[in-house]
């Protein structure tokens, strides 16, 4: 080979090799670049876990940007007032179906798990507890009879189209004790034995749905977190199917981060399903008609909803049963100056959706 052939052949070698380099260079400065924007957010329903919302069929029916975020947006709803006892019970015998099966056709036409908000809650007021009940006066037999009559009735109408209950709610006062006196299933039946009760007859009415226990609280309080667990570890050592511990979570911006991740945790130590069952994070506990706000209150929440979204994700796969925030938009929450939720009053996401979604990746 001569002298001017090899030369030609070297030029076109280092060609080659300089192509190659370049765009080998290339694809490197592509992938870190990828790997450092954002992921493109589409909807909550891409989560890992169910995330969801709880919400009101009035504004389903009525508000149709409301229902199209919903829609877009939860894989799992809850509602927030329709499932009560004091919405369905209308007298011994006596139920109310309408917003109930409305519900659970728009969760089955738009592939929604609807989760059943809830079965038994001390408090009397309209929503809570129908009258005749706050009003019943009878034996200890003939309360649980009155209990079992309305859990079979309610979870044996809705069998195999609610996923899971709440059949407890908010059992454990602050200091940690039964309610006693301010409870009538307590008073009547005794506690724990009622809350048993409740759960052995859920169960007996839909054998394949989950049931919780649900309360407020374990982001602020030892007390409430370690009476909810020992209430738990009780009912496992006595038989009865319970599945979940439902965390209310209404939090705010002042509560520390590390709060929010020992709530979680010491919850997830039961070893049953976590629910972050109704949650917001107040930027205005305080109720202060002059609050406005702000990038650094914006910021506040943003840490705090990233916080309990990546902590669930942390969680082993079968005890990640999800989150709901408790309403869909800030318009519909406080009385008073507030934005405690993903969505503006205009229905358009927020910072705190993005801490949300990006918590699920962390």
């Amino acid at each position: 080979m001569d002298i001017k052939n090899m030369l030609r052949i070297w030029m076109l070698s280092l060609v080659c090799f300089c192509g190659a380099a370049a765009c080998s260079s290339k694809e490197e400065e592509n992938s870190k670049k990828k790997d450092n924007e954002e992921p493109e957010v589409q909807s909550l329903r891409d989560a890992p876990f169910p995330a969801g919302v709880a919400i009101a069929p009035n504004s389903l029916r009525n508000i149709a940007a409301y229902r199209e975020l919903v829609i877009r947006e939860a894989s799992t709803i809850t509602a927030e007032n329709a499932m009560k006892p004091g919405n369905i019970s209308k007298g011994r015998g006596e139920y109310f179906w309408d917003d109930v099966d409305y519900l659970i056709d728009f969760a089955q036409t738009n592939n929604m798990r609807l989760h059943g908000h809830c079965l038994v809650w001390y408090r009397q007021s309209v929503n809570s507890m129908p009258a005749w009940i706050q009003n019943f006066s009878g034996t200890k037999e003939e309360w649980k009879a009155i209990m079992r009559e309305y859990i079979l009735a309610v979870v044996g109408h809705c069998k195999g189209k609610v996923a899971s209950w709440d059949v407890v709610n908010e059992a454990i006062a602050d200091d940690g004790s039964f309610r006693g006196s301010t409870d009538v299933w307590c008073t009547n039946i005794g506690a724990p034995e009622y809350i048993d009760w409740a759960f052995r007859c859920a169960h007996e009415a839909d054998p394949d749905a989950l049931l919780f226990y649900n309360d407020y609280g374990h982001e602020y309080s030892a007390v409430k977190r370690t009476a909810t667990n020992n209430l738990i570890r009780g009912m496992q050592e006595r038989g009865v199917p319970v599945h979940g511990v439902g965390l209310q979570m209404h939090t705010n911006t002042n509560r520390s981060l590390q709060d929010l991740r020992t709530a979680i945790r010491t919850a997830a130590e039961t070893g049953l399903k976590v629910h972050v069952s109704e949650l917001d994070v107040s930027v205005n506990q305080a109720g202060a008609a002059d609050v406005t706000f702000t990038e650094e209150l914006q910021n506040a929440q943003f840490n705090s909803y990233m916080m309990v979204s990546s902590e669930m994700a942390r969680l082993p796969q079968e005890q990640q049963h999800g989150i709901t925030t408790w309403g869909v938009r800030d318009l519909e929450t406080y009385g008073y100056p507030d934005w405690p939720l993903l969505f503006d009053k205009d229905f358009n996401r927020k910072k705190a959706y993005d801490g949300l979604y990006r918590g699920f990746s962390e």
